[in-house]
């Protein structure tokens, strides 16, 4: 038992000498876009997901530095930019570039957190290294556990819609036999809730990173049947949608409309992602439960975001991922931290993944590095109503293809109510929208730019070149890697 004591005059202090320290339970899925019921999505059927954000703050703008797993998963815990990491495909380790770098998990471990991965958290090759440390970090972490189930030893069900493409990239899925536990996310919950069990007299910091919805869209058949192929429809675009977009802004993966692909068979594709998503929001409802369970929710910190968005036909064709579109940029990030004010509501503003780092260690009352980049969003999850006027930065880097003689640098500026973009610092194109107006990005006013749109595009315009930088980077990078 605690016992504390107040001395006259002076302060109230406990024997322990310390304050209980908050556990972190912090949750990554692969390739989520924002197709959950709590960013308002018609389709998706998210109870659990829904629940942590009716009981945490979900942030409806929070925009990844970079729409690919590798850099924005680097960006994440280390606090830093792409531009000061120099990771720009899914290749390079940031320790590369800053090998002194303190990461998210590190910091908790220096001020007497225990430290845990379970699954991705790091970059993965979906699905080659599932069951592997994949491209890890090892400093980062106390112990690591890597499942590996069913969707890997029964890959060659898959069906795949592209065959002239390796599952990894392509439009392919299996509606699966056998239980949630069998397959490698299932498995990963179950090892995760271990580890709670396990660490639960103890301050920890748990990192818990499935591996859907990824390609191949793998996830028990019941999930399928959520999601009647006669109920689904590709997203609605004007005709001419694509006119007034730069070349440069579609991505190099997806080269054709829809791969070239008949809308039967991306309809399926789409049911295959919903299902994913959730098969994924059923694992975080058993995390959630653990957490009641062993009477730990009271005492932690839930984090739950994705690498980054994702395309499921938007723009008349436009799949996965490597965009600056809102599909792309933005991704789903919930907080919830015990008893804090804001607890229950949505938060509008508009949020960076470089602000995650520092925002768990301010509310676990831990030191922030000097070097981290984002900045803590503790008074919004205090009061999400609060004033903020902060921009989120995303690039993208292009490789050189039969659309670009060069590798292009992309990047964009995005505020509550524009979204500023230019490809080669506007030689090969600008993009403004008003999402005020266009939520949906289907008018690019930069085509004719009234003069305040030229004003809105020449203050966006330098409050992005102080942010990221569009030049091609001189460290290396690997073109067919980006």
């Amino acid at each position: 038992m605690k016992l504390s004591f107040l001395i006259p005059g002076i302060f109230l202090f406990s024997i322990s000498g310390f304050a209980q320290k908050q556990n972190v339970l912090f949750i990554a899925a692969d390739d989520l876009s924002c197709a959950l019921g709590c960013y308002g999505d018609p389709i998706a059927k998210t109870p659990h997901l829904d629940r942590l954000a009716a009981t945490g703050v979900c942030f409806l703008n929070a925009y990844n530095q970079l729409p690919l797993c590798n850099p924005t998963r680097a960006s994440v815990m280390t606090g830093l930019r792409p531009d000061t990491i120099k990771v720009y495909d899914l290749d390079r380790h940031f320790r590369d570039e800053v090998p002194d770098a303190v990461t998210l998990s590190q910091q908790f471990m220096k001020h007497g957190w225990w430290a845990g991965r379970v699954g991705k958290v790091y970059h993965y090759n979906v699905p080659a290294s599932i069951g592997t440390d994949g491209f890890d970090d090892p400093p980062s972490w106390q112990k690591t556990i890597n499942p590996k189930g069913r969707d890997k030893t029964e890959e060659h069900l898959i069906y795949n819609a592209e065959p002239h493409r390796k599952i990894s990239a392509a439009l392919s899925w299996l509606a699966a036999d056998g239980k949630d536990e069998e397959q490698t996310d299932g498995m990963i919950a179950t090892e995760s809730i271990k580890l709670m069990k396990q660490k639960k007299d103890e301050p920890f910091f748990i990192a818990v990173g499935f591996f859907r919805p990824h390609t191949p869209y793998v996830a028990p058949k019941k999930y399928f049947d959520m999601y009647p192929l006669e109920t689904l429809r590709l997203p609605y675009a004007p005709k001419d949608d694509r006119e007034d977009i730069p070349n440069a802004a579609f991505a190099h993966n997806c080269p054709v409309p829809h791969y070239g692909l008949d809308e039967l068979t991306c309809l399926k594709a789409m049911q295959a992602y919903y299902a994913c998503v959730s098969f994924i929001d059923a694992q975080v409802g058993r995390l959630l439960d653990a957490l009641d369970q062993l009477d730990l929710a009271g005492n932690t910190l839930v984090v739950f975001w994705s690498d980054h968005g994702y395309h499921l036909g938007e723009h008349n064709g436009i799949w996965q991922k490597r965009t600056l579109f809102e599909q792309g940029a933005k991704a789903p990030l919930i907080i919830r931290a015990p008893n804090i004010e804001g607890n229950g509501q949505p938060c509008r503003r508009v949020v960076e993944f470089v602000d995650i780092y520092p925002t768990l260690t301010k509310l676990a009352n831990i030191p922030t590095p000097k070097e981290i980049e984002g900045q803590s969003l503790t008074p919004l999850l205090k009061n999400p109503l609060t004033r903020w006027n902060s921009f989120a930065i995303t690039q993208v880097l292009r490789p050189a293809d039969n659309r670009l003689d060069a590798p292009v640098m992309g990047r964009s500026i995005r505020s509550e109510r524009w979204r500023y973009s230019d490809w080669a610092e506007g030689k090969l194109g600008v993009e403004l929208y008003d999402h005020f107006a266009d939520p949906m990005e289907f008018n690019n006013l930069a085509i004719e730019p009234t003069s305040d749109n030229q004003k809105v595009m020449k203050y966006m315009r330098k409050a992005l070149a102080r942010k990221a930088s569009g030049q091609i980077p001189k460290t290396p990078f690997n073109p067919k890697r980006l």
